[in-house]
């Protein structure tokens, strides 16, 4: 029974791996004072992914000063994942003029990858 549930296991692991090979990483200027803004995005976010169910969020880096910052989102299909998020991304002031790059694959060279501007509004 130990060997079965190892390779179940290993089978879990391997189904999970490839669910989130493809990423969005959002580089966005923000220059505020505080995260609740930022914050209320990241839960609107996760809602919108997991509804769709394109993927996950992941979180965010911010900048020690708050200058700017990145938002990490991983699924199935980047271009899929994308789509969901670009209007509530398009509609935040602090997304205006932000970088999307998009990764079609795992994190290794080779790998087609994609930038898109989010629209300066």
């Amino acid at each position: 029974m130990g060997i079965l549930k190892e390779f179940l296991n290993k089978i879990k692991k391997e189904s999970r791996a490839q669910l989130t090979e493809h990423a969005v990483i959002i580089h966005f200027r923000y220059g505020i004072d505080e995260l609740d803004p930022l914050h209320q995005l990241e839960r609107v976010l996760e809602k919108l992914i997991s509804e769709k169910g394109v993927g996950v969020y992941d979180g965010h880096e911010i900048a020690m000063d708050y200058s700017d910052g990145f938002l990490y989102m991983y699924g199935p299909n980047a271009e899929e994942l994308f789509k969901a998020v670009q209007p509530m991304l398009e509609k935040t002031e602090f997304m205006k003029g932000a970088i999307a790059h998009l990764r079609f694959g795992p994190p290794e060279d080779g790998v087609r990858e994609i930038e898109v501007k989010l629209m300066d509004g």
